[in-house]
Formats: C-alpha cells, structure tokens, sequence
C-alpha cells in the first residue's frame, strides 16, 4: 500500500508540476502579444509558410521571432569574438591589410559553424574577366 499511495503522490506532484508550467508558458505567450520583436510578424509568417508551416497564432509567430532575434544576436556576439581574438593574435602586416574586406565574413562564417550553420562564399565576383583590372592592363 505505501508504494501505491507514494505512485499516487508522485503522480500528484507531476500534475501539478504539469500544471504550473502550462500556466507559466501560457503567461508567456500572453505577454508576447504586448512585445514587439525586431523581426516583423509579416516576415515570420513568410519565411514559415514557406517552409510549410502555416499557423495564424500571433503569440506562436512571435515566439519564434523572438527565438529567431536571440539567435541572430547570439551569432553576432560570437562573430565579435572571433574578430577580438583574431585581432589580438595577429601581427600587423601588408599581408592582413590585403585581407581586411574578407576577414568579418570569415568571423561570421566560424560563429554560424558553432551553431551547425555551413556558409561558402566565393572568393570574388565579376560581370567580366576584366573586371577589377587597373585600366592600363585592361588593353585586349
């Protein structure tokens, strides 16, 4: 009996553990309506439904921008680190001038890896072959 009665009890607390936290992310998603996150609804409901997830639940929608702002600043504020670090681990040279536009692409690229994010960018676009001559060498 003592093993039934404290089944019953354990079974009590998770119903009621249960309970507070349906009440607590009910709140949450109340307070979500009151909040207007950096993302617009308009974009969120875009970028779901085109991945197939239609939902007409502001609270839900603005969750995941929230979600989606947490992340985007996250990734950010690793990227920043990543440029400290390196900025501080290198010596100043020609070298590193050269390689200054690419190097916060570079950054970014290591912080979305930590999150699972793949990113390839080419080294260098162009309309023609041409394209970033100096002039005088440009002469075909």
């Amino acid at each position: 009996m003592n093993q039934s009665q404290s089944q019953s009890q354990g079974g009590q607390q998770t119903s009621e553990g249960r309970h507070e936290d349906d009440t607590a992310l009910a709140d949450f998603l109340a307070s979500l309506m009151d909040y207007t996150p950096a993302i617009p609804d308009e974009l969120v409901e875009h970028y779901l439904g085109k991945s197939g997830f239609q939902c007409p639940d502001i609270p839900l929608i603005r969750l995941v921008a929230v979600a989606t702002q947490k992340f985007i600043a996250d990734v950010a504020t690793d990227a920043l680190q990543h440029c400290k670090a390196r900025q501080s681990a290198t010596v100043k040279d020609k070298r590193d001038k050269q390689q200054k536009d690419k190097r916060p692409m570079d950054d970014l690229s290591k912080s979305l890896r930590e999150y699972g994010v793949n990113v390839k960018h080419q080294e260098y676009f162009a309309d023609s072959p041409s394209a970033g001559l100096d002039p005088a060498s440009r002469e075909e």
